[in-house]
């Protein structure tokens, strides 16, 4: 990266590992953060809004709809997150060229599925062979997003089932009783309190998330466990300009620290919301602002 660099051979201490640590593949191992957080910053709303239509659903009137509901509850709950994610993708990925195939290939007369292999028409391929390096990456970005929402949303569909059921029933007979619709009570009197319930749930399920980044390497996304993993393995002058043991520990260390800082960055940034949500409310957390102001 910098003019000092072009002799790895003749440097040494500090501007040897200078030189080391802004290598190429070190600032992939840089942008893999961003891509770490993209994915946090993306998949949290979109997970949200998952939970929130599954919880809905589960409480719907409308019986297939409360089945389907309580079903996306139990199963994606029911199956681990490795097992989900290895299986998952495939299948999604297949779905999405299946579909294209039949729109774009009608006259195809071959099978589709030739023992192990799934063979589909050129022109379904997702992405195709002559699409660039940053399309095919995207779409693995995509399909990440989408599996990772898919489970916690799930997950966030049950803490938001029970913030639900938590609201008071008296407030939403007294709100129909007013002469507000069953629509106009749930918008305007439960959902704005069920956060109040839900928060400590889905602060925990934030967490969870995010030690789950690590997963992306599952799903074909070179995120920053990989690159440590490579980066730190051992390297001879065969292979690299920059020679070094075993450095694994090292790195991983690095990635225990981010980690640690940024679920500590989470905790208070948590803290502070559920804070200014509880504020006049009925709950422990407003009693307790009450009396800490009194």
């Amino acid at each position: 990266m910098f003019n000092s660099c072009t002799d790895p051979s003749a440097l040494e201490g500090l501007s040897w590992l200078l030189c080391y640590l802004t290598t190429g593949k070190h600032l992939s191992m840089y942008w893999a953060v961003g891509t770490v957080l993209l994915l946090l910053a993306i998949t949290a709303p979109v997970a949200l809004v998952f939970g929130f239509g599954g919880a809905s659903a589960a409480r719907s009137r409308f019986l297939p709809l409360r089945w389907f509901g309580k079903a996306y509850i139990s199963v994606v709950r029911g199956v681990p997150d490795i097992a989900f994610f290895m299986f998952f993708v495939i299948a999604l990925d297949q779905a999405f060229e299946l579909v294209r195939h039949k729109i774009k290939c009608p006259g195809w007369d071959q099978d589709i599925w030739q023992g192990n292999d799934f063979v589909v028409c050129t022109a379904a391929k997702l992405p195709l062979g002559t699409a660039p390096q940053w399309v095919h990456e995207t779409y693995g970005f995509f399909l990440a997003v989408l599996t990772f929402s898919i489970v916690f949303g799930a997950f966030a569909a049950n803490v938001l089932y029970g913030a639900m059921q938590a609201v008071p029933r008296a407030q939403i007979e007294t709100a129909e009783a007013y002469g507000m619709t069953h629509r106009q009570s749930f918008w305007r009197i439960m959902v704005p309190q069920m956060w109040v319930y839900a928060l400590p749930g889905l602060s925990n399920l934030w967490m969870v998330l995010i030690k789950a980044t690590p997963l992306l390497f599952l799903l074909g996304v070179e995120d920053i466990v990989y690159w440590a993993r490579e980066l730190g393995g051992s390297k001879t002058t065969q292979f690299t300009d920059y020679p070094h043991p075993d450095w694994r520990m090292w790195y991983f260390l690095a990635l225990l620290i981010f980690y640690l800082g940024f679920t500590r960055v989470s905790e208070v940034a948590l803290d502070k919301i559920m804070k200014r949500l509880t504020k006049g409310q009925a709950t422990m957390g407003g009693e307790a602002q009450r009396k800490a102001a009194a």
